[in-house]
């Protein structure tokens, strides 16, 4: 497995953002995402850190689709490929009403048909092809008005591999179709045929393999010292499910839920969306189960960690991704450490 982690430029301050991606590249850490979500872009932090690294590979986990246009999005991909050197991967991502709505004001309408000619308009752009397209969310040129098709100036680069981001079935089938990888989240190894099912099915219909797609999930990793650790460690984690379960997205509109729904939870993820919908936030945290907690995150002993890594290996993660637990860029890079080196025992 290749090993990642995922960091947000908001998230704390700038330098020890930069230290720690900088000192996991010394680690062997083997990519690292940039999220967006309502903080702080991608791009922007992502050219600072392709000056900043020499080999680690840098992605945008991810750019939200609606906040910028196709060719926005190509025009930052073809730059931040040229300014790494070719270390470079665009993760796209629908994301939710709550915040393309909530937060851009932009419709979030037509996910499935934005995300496939998103990739679609990209793919012409960094062929450096004449950007032509008719469809459902886009048409480029608009018509009725003055514009030709046009080429980027910019050098072609069709290489630069595409990541999808996506939760439901159908854009888990064309995540299978088109993508050079999948950003997988809420994932549970042994439900994992809530995802794989709808991700081969749109390979096949494409001619390709499990091989062609690079699988990517990402979980928490935190080393218990004793049982007593590891209980306070699951109970403070159980209000962060919650969240994600009844916060996220909108009243109507909750992709998390709706994963863990489909492997295995669907009671419990009602009522856990119900309280929080009604203000109980500790109500819905204590809904949560440990065995919930357990199986999406990788806390517990070394052997526990080791253990579960096994069964994402053998689930078909190919890439892991690793959220290092700690307050201070010390322990986080010591968690890291210990964790890339489990990793590298399975290889």
């Amino acid at each position: 497995m290749r090993t990642a982690t995922t960091i947000e430029a908001s998230g704390r301050t700038w330098r020890e953002t930069v230290d720690f991606v900088v000192e996991a590249e010394k680690l062997g850490l083997d990519v690292c995402w940039v999220a967006e979500a309502w903080g702080s872009d991608a791009p922007s932090a992502l050219g600072y850190l392709a000056a900043r690294t020499d080999r680690i590979l840098l992605g945008s986990g991810v750019i939200q689709l609606g906040t910028r246009t196709p060719v926005a999005v190509a025009q930052a991909a073809l730059t931040l490929a040229d300014m790494s050197e070719g270390r470079f991967l665009l993760g796209l991502g629908p994301s939710g009403p709550q915040v393309i709505e909530g937060l851009h004001g932009v419709p979030f309408a037509r996910p499935l048909a934005r995300t496939r000619e998103t990739v679609e308009i990209v793919r012409q752009a960094f062929a450096g092809e004449k950007i032509a397209h008719e469809g459902a969310a886009f048409r480029i040129p608009l018509p009725g008005g003055g514009g030709r098709p046009m080429r980027l100036s910019t050098r072609a680069n069709p290489d630069i591999p595409i990541y999808l981001a996506t939760m439901s079935p159908k854009l888990l089938e064309l995540t299978g179709r088109v993508a050079d990888g999948w950003l997988g989240t809420s994932f549970v190894p042994e439900g994992a045929a809530a995802y794989f099912t709808h991700l081969d099915a749109g390979l096949a219909a494409a001619g390709r393999t499990r091989a062609d797609l690079d699988v990517c999930q990402g979980a928490e990793v935190a080393f218990a010292r004793d049982e007593h650790h590891l209980a306070a460690m699951v109970a403070s984690r159980k209000k962060e499910l919650a969240f994600s379960l009844g916060g996220m997205g909108s009243a109507t509109t909750n992709f998390y839920n709706s994963a863990y729904s489909r492997q295995g939870w669907a009671d419990v993820a009602a009522q856990v969306r119900e309280r929080w919908q009604a203000g109980d936030r500790e109500g819905a945290a204590a809904l949560v189960t440990d065995e919930m907690v357990l199986a999406t995150t990788l806390i517990g002993s070394e052997e526990m960690v080791r253990a579960r890594l096994r069964v994402w290996r053998h689930a078909g993660v190919d890439t892991v991704r690793l959220y290092p637990a700690g307050e201070t860029l010390d322990e986080r890079l010591t968690t890291l450490a210990r964790a890339l080196d489990l990793v590298k025992e399975l290889s």
